[in-house]
């Protein structure tokens, strides 16, 4: 087999002259241009991505790996998306990388290509870019925090953020205990400890066959993270010498092996919109409604917040994804591919798996909810779906028709929701609207936002909140999501008024709007007129007039195709048309 990178590197020309002399200023010698297979290791390291600050060390011991099997290691940077820092949102920013990633790997002379991600946005932007290009992949995952310590108990990122500022608000927890549990919930380098977003796709491309078995669970300063990445640098080179493409790994199977975990480990709604934009790059027919359909009956099995108690150290010492995979396995497509090659289907990841906490990972008869999946609702106020995580909401809200209170945007709630003349009941439903794809714009995640604090004055946690917008995968509550189309576009989101009824119905997956048809056409051509200023975000006007934010908001696509560029779906592949020299 011919190695791409020769077309660099193998030329006995003006061109390979180039390729190779200017490469070799870093000293390499001769022999490691003469057929090696050359990896390249995208590293999405940076120090404003805190649960990304390690990952040049990962990436020495990828080069340990690469190495040692025979290829030649180049380590090179892409855009690196701080969740917790990057603003407006790194949403917004998840094409740019999966941009950068893409012509990255297509422009430079490698032949396979290991993804170092973790934090939220950077798994998916990477697997997307690396997906229209379509070279051997293997993912490496940061690995979690270790779990949060305070006044000795665990804590966990995002999710224990969320309950003590509401008790802030409420008045039960002192702003200086609140400042001491921050210096206590962040102890090591490392993705979030709790199953939010980022250790969600951790564990999902694991079950898609894009990475080494326990790649999402082991602690990022955990000695076996490193010895895995080593291992990853194995696995590539001889995928390389397999040509075990991308496009031989991933099939329909793999998406619906990822619904069934993510149902199973009470994973982030993110998810949805992550695994929605990979199908459309994979060219897999893959709609919203089939989370619902593969995965609404799936029994949560880990106890992990925020669905559960416990954090992602608890679920890589009872034995990680792996063992999920096994108590899985009626549900799954055990021969899915996977990187390890043709003869080692998913179901090898299971073979050693052994349970060492059945309270953190439940077996299947005794499950900590019957029926866990994302569920997908659709009706007048939702004509293309929004989805709502059952795992993290009230029972008891799950069946609820209520007058709606409406915020216009996310500065209004801001600026009102510690209001205490704020006209709204307990059994009101919340709508904030002007936070979907185009509208804030990059859809943040700000879908859980607070209750009214005249509310959490009254005792009470939670209540129905509807939006446009995503929320965190480590927060809960009852909130319906990625409502499409969102406000900004025209959707159904933009008429609702507030003292409108509205009906949710899990039962029967429904989010309807009760008001006259008459009425809503009336407010449609009110709609209309008044559609250019929904169009343009609330703040300055300036920035969202060039560059990649008026790139963004001319191009998006909605919340149920995966908020993907709508010039991006598919594949260009791994060809160069043209040569620079």
């Amino acid at each position: 087999m011919k190695l791409r990178s020769q077309n660099w590197y193998g030329k006995l020309d003006k061109d390979g002259f180039i390729h190779r002399s200017w490469m070799k200023n870093q000293g390499f010698p001769n022999h490691v241009f003469s057929g090696k297979p050359v990896i390249g290791i995208c590293n999405t390291w940076s120090e404003l991505t805190p649960c990304n600050s390690h990952l040049r060390t990962l990436a020495e011991a990828v080069k340990r790996g690469v190495w040692e099997a025979g290829g030649f290691p180049v380590e090179f940077p892409v855009t690196s998306l701080g969740e917790t820092q990057i603003r407006p949102t790194a949403m917004l920013f998840r094409n740019l990388l999966a941009m950068d990633t893409e012509e990255c790997i297509r422009g430079y002379g490698m032949d396979g290509v290991v993804l170092l991600g973790g934090c939220d946005k950077t798994t998916p932007g990477q697997l997307m870019g690396a997906a229209s290009v379509d070279l051997p992949t293997i993912i490496v995952s940061a690995g979690p925090m270790l779990s949060g310590k305070y006044k000795g108990k665990d804590i966990g990122s995002g999710t224990d953020v969320w309950r003590f500022a509401e008790a802030v608000r409420r008045g039960t927890m002192s702003l200086a205990a609140f400042m001491d549990a921050e210096s206590a919930m962040s102890r090591s380098p490392g993705v979030c400890m709790t199953m939010g977003t980022a250790s969600t796709m951790a564990c999902l491309v694991e079950a898609m066959g894009l990475a080494l078995p326990h790649n999402a669970t082991y602690p990022a300063v955990d000695a076996r993270r490193t010895a895995l990445a080593h291992e990853s640098g194995n696995r590539i080179v001889a995928m390389v010498k397999e040509d075990l493409k991308l496009s031989k790994i991933i099939s329909r199977q793999s998406f619906e092996n990822a619904v069934i975990l993510n149902a199973a480990i009470g994973g982030s709604t993110n998810a949805v919109i992550h695994l929605l934009a990979l199908a459309g790059r994979f060219n897999i027919p893959f709609k919203l409604t089939d989370f619902d359909k593969i995965g609404a009956a799936i029994p949560l099995l880990v106890n992990c917040m925020p669905a559960g108690k416990y954090l992602m150290e608890d679920f890589c010492y009872a034995g990680g994804v792996p063992v999920v995979l096994k108590e899985l396995s009626r549900y799954l497509h055990n021969d899915a591919k996977t990187i390890l090659g043709p003869t080692k289907p998913l179901a090898t990841y299971t073979e050693n798996a052994q349970c060492f906490n059945d309270d953190v990972i439940r077996p299947i008869k005794n499950p900590l909810k019957v029926s866990a999946g994302i569920k997908v609702i659709t009706g007048n106020l939702a004509p293309d779906g929004a989805v709502i995580k059952t795992a993290a909401a009230t029972p008891a809200l799950l069946e609820h028709t209520a007058p709606a209170f409406v915020f216009e945007n996310i500065e209004h709630l801001k600026a009102n929701i510690d209001d205490p003349k704020l006209p709204v009941t307990k059994d009101h439903i919340l709508v904030l609207r002007g936070a979907g794809p185009k509208g804030y714009p990059g859809m943040p995640e700000v879908g859980n936002f607070p209750l009214p604090k005249k509310i959490l004055d009254q005792g009470v946690v939670d209540m129905i909140r509807l939006s446009d917008a995503r929320m965190s995968g480590t927060a809960f509550g009852t909130i319906g999501l990625h409502i499409a189309p969102e406000a900004a576009a025209g959707g159904p989101l933009a008429l609702v008024e507030t003292g409108d009824l509205i009906r949710l119905s899990i039962k029967k997956r429904e989010l309807s709007l009760l008001v006259p048809e008459p009425v809503l056409a009336e407010r449609r051509k009110i709609l209309a007129r008044t559609q250019r200023e929904l169009l343009t975000p609330t703040s300055d006007k300036t920035v969202y007039s060039r560059g990649y934010y008026k790139l963004y908001i001319d191009h998006v696509m909605q919340a149920d195709k995966g908020a993907d560029f709508d010039f991006l779906l598919g594949s260009s592949g791994a060809t160069v048309t043209r040569e620079s020299h």
